[in-house]
């Protein structure tokens, strides 16, 4: 059984840094991409920032420049540096991994307070 376990949300202050961090468990193969998506209330979810297998990087355009992803193959772990939050960034976070798989964390809150 596959488990992804975030870690790292909380609130912080506008201008503020926070670290999320994703650890992967279980049966996952052939890892081909993580990333992390984003829900703030009343909207959809949305892509943040995802890392291929290769180690290309994509973001959101409303993130460029103050998040960064990256990840450690040995842990199966992927990180989410947040800089010069904003509270348009509050959501709850979640991880995603694709393998042979689709796979899911159960998302942690990232409160942001002006």
């Amino acid at each position: 059984q596959v488990q992804l376990v975030e870690s790292g949300g909380g609130l912080v202050q506008a201008g503020g840094s926070l670290r999320l961090s994703c650890a992967a468990s279980g049966s996952i193969f052939s890892i081909k991409a993580m990333g992390w998506y984003r829900q703030a209330p009343g909207k959809q979810r949305e892509l943040v920032a995802g890392i291929i297998s290769g180690g290309s990087t994509n973001y959101a355009d409303s993130v460029k420049g103050r998040f960064t992803i990256s990840r450690d193959n040995a842990k199966i772990t992927v990180y989410l540096q947040m800089n010069s939050l904003k509270p348009e960034d509050t959501a709850v976070y979640y991880c995603n991994v694709v393998g042979l798989g689709e796979y899911w964390g159960k998302g942690t809150l990232v409160t942001v307070s002006s």
